[in-house]
């Protein structure tokens, strides 16, 4: 009898070329399905997650499904997998589902935090999850730059120029906000769907205006524009975490 299984991942995306596999360059999906094809003697299963994720770019809690006729406990599961996988690569759970569930199709929301290092001195240890932003930041008038951020847009000027979208762009924002501790400032945005490079170009687009060069409406002219050269610059990966992904059942 073949059971679908879920998983919560994290990962660092340091040493990564992103999550999906790819003809070069070491992957997290490849990662995946190498532990799992060891635990299948040799049987090679094939892992779907909620979305990709770039090169350098983390996760808290990607979520991922795949098939398996294996009769193992969940918990073992768990075990199993984080002995075999790198140590930059950990299942946080393993649930039983409903072979109908689907990590990708079924997504309610995702949330992503983007991590700013806001200080004169770099943080050498912190160079590969957080960006480095020596200039002060105002974070009231991101804030307020972000309220212009949520409900239904057009997110075409915050989507990469040489995306492979099709269809529209229409996207929405449940909430963007950013909160601040001590000299680490955090973006917070929750939605029903991203486009790709999407929140590093938001966030490239908040650090002009913390740092005074656009003012917060200089947001919404970034959205009427629906072109990508309206918008700020794509931020680097190495802040961006993919946080949470939700769903209707769980």
């Amino acid at each position: 009898m073949v059971e679908r299984l879920m998983c919560t991942i994290s990962y660092d995306g340091t040493n990564y070329s992103g999550y999906q596999i790819q003809p070069n360059g070491r992957t997290v999906q490849e990662e995946l399905e190498s532990a799992l094809t060891k635990m299948h003697k040799g049987q090679h299963v094939r892992v779907t997650a909620s979305g990709r994720t770039d090169a350098g770019v983390h996760a808290w809690g990607q979520v991922i499904h795949f098939d398996s006729p294996l009769t193992i406990p969940t918990e073992n599961w768990k075990k199993a997998l984080n002995t075999l996988l790198p140590n930059d690569v950990y299942v946080c759970n393993v649930k039983k589902v409903a072979d109908s569930f689907h990590a990708r199709f079924d997504v309610k929301e995702k949330e992503y935090r983007y991590f700013i290092m806001n200080r004169k001195e770099i943080d050498i240890f912190n160079r590969d999850h957080t960006l480095h932003v020596k200039q002060p930041l105002d974070i009231e008038v991101m804030n307020e730059a972000c309220s212009l951020l949520e409900g239904e847009h057009d997110f075409s000027s915050f989507c990469a120029a040489n995306t492979g979208v099709k269809g529209d762009k229409i996207r929405t924002i449940y909430h963007a906000s950013c909160y601040q501790e001590e000299d680490q400032i955090v973006f917070v945005c929750k939605g029903s769907g991203f486009l790709y490079n999407m929140v590093r170009i938001i966030v490239g687009t908040l650090i002009e205006i913390g740092t005074g060069s656009l003012t917060p409406s200089h947001m919404k002219q970034v959205l009427d524009a629906k072109d990508r050269v309206a918008a700020g610059k794509t931020a680097p990966p190495q802040g961006l975490f993919l946080w949470r992904v939700v769903y209707n059942e769980f």
